[in-house]
């Protein structure tokens, strides 16, 4: 039984790839942060709590990490554990920077003194591409990096450390750049989570309006547990290496709301509204990616159209929320 250890575990990634990696035999270790208590509902929900060993460890403390990585000496190591809020890393610049670069730093480094053999798996982000010019799109892995966000600017510092260290020790790393990517389990300020529970909330009639800032931008949107699938198959490849998993095509924001809406035979008119302080000081108008390279050379396929994948949405919230419900009745 190989022992996959994954930093983040308590997020929607990581408890999706903690499930994906159960079902494949591995045996699952679980890192939370020191000193504070982490929320585990995600795991709970998907029933797999019990099956993963935890760790309480601080990833930017190289003793700790060492001691850790000598007595697992994981096969693989999923590093998802990160500042990941776009909009927060602008109100906290400094503390966003300094655990989503220095946790990437010494990680890399405790493996190459500790366990070289553990192939490392870093999530890196499509916000580090910043604002590309629509005649340039689709992304691509060979673009140079330009983020417009603190958040950005630390992803983009991460990933090349661990390309670095691939290159200049032959550290089994790589970086999947995952555009933004759904579920039931995504945390409440993320705007489409935030979409798609207001609006089945205003169909049970406990809301009445739900409140957004810019709706013109087109963002590269898939379902989360099909990306979890493509972090474990890089892991696998004989040479490792970078790629970009997104869904290959760009939908504008207010589309999203109107598909959500009307599933729900609802009038987005009646019921949404824009709030400019929910406008960023500087955003992203559209961006998508081209995932041709993880398809030829992982054999990963994303296949959802937008219909699909909002219906799946709204599908997964119902199930969620009546489970949330049945957890605080109990």
């Amino acid at each position: 039984m190989r022992t996959s250890v994954i930093s983040g575990i308590a997020g929607q990634d990581g408890a999706f790839l903690g499930k994906f990696l159960l079902q494949k035999g591995y045996k699952v270790v679980g890192i939370l942060p020191a000193g504070r208590k982490s929320d585990l509902f995600r795991l709970d929900y998907l029933g797999i709590r019990n099956q993963i060993q935890f760790v309480h460890l601080n990833l930017i403390d190289s003793s700790a990490l060492a001691s850790f990585l000598e007595e697992y000496m994981p096969a693989e190591f999923y590093n998802l554990a990160a500042i990941s809020s776009v909009s927060y890393s602008f109100t906290q610049p400094e503390l966003t920077f300094d655990f989503n670069t220095k946790s990437v730093l010494h990680l890399l480094e405790c493996i190459r003194k500790v366990s070289p053999q553990t192939r490392f798996y870093q999530a890196s982000s499509s916000e580090m591409f910043g604002n590309i010019g629509e005649e340039r799109l689709p992304v691509k892995e060979s673009f140079l990096f330009h983020p417009v966000s603190p958040y950005g600017i630390s992803k983009a510092s991460a990933h090349w450390l661990a390309v670095n260290y691939r290159e200049a020790y032959g550290i089994q790393a790589c970086c999947g750049i995952l555009f933004n990517h759904e579920s039931a389990l995504r945390p409440p300020h993320f705007v489409i989570k935030k979409i798609v529970r207001t609006a089945l909330e205003i169909q049970k009639g406990s809301r009445d309006k739900l409140t957004l800032g810019n709706t013109s931008v087109s963002r590269d949107w898939g379902y989360a547990p099909d990306y979890v699938e493509a972090m474990w198959r890089m892991l696998q490849a004989d040479k490792l290496d970078d790629y970009l998993i997104c869904s290959g095509s760009a939908v504008q924001l207010g589309e999203i709301v109107r598909q959500v809406f009307n599933a729900c035979d609802l009038d987005p008119l009646d019921h949404v509204e824009q709030d400019k302080n929910l406008m960023r000081a500087l955003d992203l108008q559209i961006i998508y990616g081209d995932n041709s390279k993880a398809k030829v050379e992982l054999n990963w396929h994303y296949q959802r159209q937008t219909r699909d994948f909002v219906l799946k949405l709204l599908e997964d919230e119902r199930v969620f929320m009546d489970w949330q419900e049945s957890r605080q009745s109990k």
